[in-house]
């Protein structure tokens, strides 16, 4: 996604609404983003493999001991091999 981000951009240079409403600043910061109705086939295919990924690693993590058993668990694998 494209973005692109103006910072202490002049108010006096802003559209007559939306300087309406930060009329009693000097300068803004401005930040476009391109609106898309839906992301690309791929895009979502990438981003439900990661969404699961990232759900089984906050279940599994959540705690220090959680992280302390996984790490055990490990170590005994290495250590039956």
């Amino acid at each position: 996604m494209n973005r692109i981000v103006r910072e202490h951009y002049p108010v006096e240079k802003l559209p007559d609404d939306l300087r309406a409403a930060v009329e009693d600043e000097s300068s803004v910061r401005v930040v476009l983003e391109r609106e898309t109705a839906a992301p690309p086939a791929g895009e979502m295919a990438r981003e439900g493999h990661f969404s699961r990924w990232r759900h089984l690693r906050q279940t599994r993590f959540e705690t220090p001991e959680g992280v302390v058993a996984h790490v055990r668990a490990l170590r005994d694998e290495w250590d039956r091999r």
